[in-house]
């Protein structure tokens, strides 16, 4: 048994569903099918029954999930042992978002825990960079939002959340219990200066060309709202000002929390961090 096919079982059995665990291994579905067949030929019994809805671990299955879980654990450990005596004992995560998120937290508990020799620096950036420097070379990690270009990285969804529109307290707007973007569209709208990656600044303004105060940081966004009402955007359950308050929004997509990774980086401490991440966030 490779690794790999163990990776791919683990998420198929994580998933109970074969569209989903190839969505989450960035990988076309028919040879994730192919890949799990042969690992149940090659172990003589099946692992998943398979319906039309879904798939469901046998017995063995279940098995076979708890082993290799616990295998590729300690082959995350080993990976980044080896690359500790080599002298990569330290990851550089870039972070965009909360810091008060509970997924992350648990996640900083998790690593510590699989890595407790290993340092970790973190870079917090502003808003003007979705990838948190990873595509100049200044963090091997990212923990951040989509959307944004993907060409080049790897990047794994770990949660999806509402987002709403950030107001002042005294708004009319904020009186109500959801709002549509068309109810906002003769209103201010923060923006990001225009060498902002163009996916992720699209998203933020409500799919189209908005008027208002350029910002760069999340204080620099509740300002703008606070001092000249203008509309923010966030996802719902982040920590605000009294003063400020966060109305759901019916038509706008959930802003996606992600990893990523340089593609084709051979760093197994990122990769360790990767699979924590994704525990991490499900729980």
């Amino acid at each position: 048994m490779e690794l790999r096919t163990l990776r791919y079982f683990v998420a198929v059995a994580e998933e109970l569903h074969f569209g989903r665990a190839a969505a989450r291994l960035h990988m076309s579905q028919p040879p994730l099918s192919r890949a799990i067949r042969q690992l149940e030929t090659g172990l003589g019994t099946p692992l998943l029954h398979r319906s039309a809805t879904g798939v469901a671990l046998t017995p063995a299955g279940t098995t076979l999930l708890k082993e290799a879980r616990a295998l590729l654990g300690h082959a995350d450990q080993v990976r980044a042992r080896v690359a500790a005596t080599a002298g990569v004992a330290t990851l550089t995560v870039g972070i965009l978002g909360d810091g008060t998120d509970r997924g992350a937290a648990r996640l900083a508990a998790a690593f510590r825990r699989r890595h407790p020799g290993i340092g970790i620096r973190v870079r917090e950036t502003g808003l003007t960079d979705p990838t948190c420097g990873l595509r100049a070379g200044l963090v091997d990690i990212a923990l951040t939002r989509a959307p944004f270009d993907e060409t080049g990285l790897t990047v794994h969804d770990l949660r999806a959340d509402p987002v709403g529109a950030v107001l002042r307290a005294d708004d009319p707007l904020a009186r109500r219990e959801q709002l549509c973007l068309a109810d906002l569209a003769a209103r201010q709208w923060f923006r990001f200066p225009e060498d902002t990656d163009a996916e992720w600044r699209t998203y933020w303004n409500g799919g189209r060309s908005r008027r208002g105060p350029v910002v760069r940081a999340v204080q620099e966004c509740l300002h703008a709202v606070l001092w000249n009402g203008t509309v923010g955007m966030a996802p719902l359950g982040h920590r605000l000002p009294a003063e400020l308050t966060v109305v759901p929004l019916a038509d706008m997509p959930p802003s996606r929390v992600v990893v990523a990774t340089n593609e084709g980086d051979p760093n197994p401490l990122a990769d360790s961090f990767v699979a924590l991440a994704k525990s991490a966030y499900r729980t």
